[in-house]
């Protein structure tokens, strides 16, 4: 897990109302959200128990779709 040194920008009243985080940092942050998001849809996909399907057939398959008027 990455360390984020956050600064917070308040209110009047002393509330955060705003992170600032270096450039480098917000990258990486966004870059580990995107990995989760990976991470997640891939153990979704995993609990379909789809039948298999060859590349090829299913490309032919979607031309065969498409082709339909």
């Amino acid at each position: 897990m990455s360390v984020f040194h956050p600064q917070y920008i308040v209110n009047e009243n002393g509330e955060r109302i705003s992170v600032v985080l270096s450039f480098g940092e917000y990258t990486r942050l966004i870059e580990e959200l995107e990995e989760l998001d990976d991470i997640r849809a891939y153990d979704e996909a995993k609990k379909d128990k789809g039948e298999f399907v060859d590349a090829k057939s299913a490309f032919e398959e979607l031309d065969r779709v498409r082709a339909k008027p």
